[in-house]
């Protein structure tokens, strides 16, 4: 009998880092075993690293070490997703006293723990595999999911195996860095684009999406800031979509928080592009990355998705 049988599923951001456990047989979390620490992603490499022993150490031992199967990371790009090993060079200015770290190398000798049962994929993806086995996803050949927050995630699934290099989507397999108006996807898809908006037409200076959100219900111009974007986003995504053949897509990030505020302007502009097509916003959230970074240790799910690795 296998007794490989739980992952523990690792969510790495700039200012956190959290873990939950995963029962790969049952395909579901377990109870009670979720732990976040704070992480200062300007720390040095011992640091960081320590802050990782520190979150992980009690869900390993949690976890008869018979029964566990490994760690699974999503990690936030650029990195070796392959062989563990970060690449932090400073372009987005986190973990840079991490750059050309092996990752792998260094928690295999601190946590006591097989190399080949740590390992890693790209947060964005983490995520769509999360919602593809446990969410809004599930049962869909072609999909797409997109994290809306900091900046714009995102990944194309062909029956939950990652689709980076073919012609039907984007260079890399990902929209962030296409051209879009004036600028990028990702100046304009992301917290900085919408407060940065908000904050050009309003006068006024604001702390983050939640509080142009709560306006929305008095405040004309936070309204239409979120009619706007959701037209955008259809007029945006809509030739991908076509390409991909997508029947499902699952917006995630902390800007899914609003998606009652833009999904009518959203789901009209497909409407309107021809495009049909479920589209919802993610109920797992944070756990989508738990789940598709533990699913890393289904030996029969990492197979197939391993030979993607190399392009993320």
């Amino acid at each position: 009998m296998d007794t490989k049988q739980y992952a523990i599923g690792v969510d790495v951001g700039g200012s956190h880092i959290s873990s939950k456990s995963y029962d790969l047989t049952e395909k579901i979390l377990l109870d009670n075993s979720f732990r976040s620490i704070k992480i200062d992603h300007s720390g040095s490499k011992v640091e960081i690293l320590n802050r990782m022993v520190e979150l992980l150490s009690p869900a390993l031992k949690d976890i008869e070490r018979e029964n566990l199967a490994g760690i699974g990371f999503a990690m936030p790009g650029p990195f070796d997703y392959v062989n563990g090993i970060a690449l932090f060079s400073g372009e987005n200015a986190k973990f840079v006293h991490l750059n050309e770290v092996n990752i792998r190398k260094e928690l295999s000798e601190r946590l006591e723990i097989e190399e080949e049962k740590i390992r890693f994929i790209n947060d964005a993806t983490a995520f769509a595999i999360g919602e593809y086995f446990n969410g809004g996803l599930q049962n869909t050949a072609k999909s797409l999911a997109i994290t809306l927050g900091t900046g714009f995630g995102s990944a194309f699934l062909s029956n939950g195996i990652p689709v980076i290099t073919e012609d039907t989507v984007p260079k890399e397999g990902c929209l962030w860095h296409l051209p879009f108006e004036t600028g990028i996807a990702d100046d304009y898809f992301s917290t900085r684009g919408l407060v940065n908006r908000f904050e050009a037409i309003a006068k006024q200076k604001v702390e983050g999406v939640k509080q142009i959100a709560d306006m929305a219900s008095t405040h004309s111009l936070a309204q239409d800031l979120f009619n706007d974007f959701g037209m955008k986003l259809a007029q945006f995504l809509s030739p991908w979509i076509r390409s991909f053949e997508v029947e499902s897509v699952v917006i995630g990030g902390n800007i899914s928080k609003a998606f009652p505020l833009f999904q009518n302007s959203l789901q009209d502009e497909f409407q309107k592009q021809g495009v049909q097509l479920k589209t919802g916003s993610s109920q797992l959230l944070e756990d989508a990355a738990f789940i598709g970074s533990a699913m890393l240790l289904n030996e029969e799910f990492y197979s197939s998705v391993k030979a993607q690795l190399k392009y993320m």
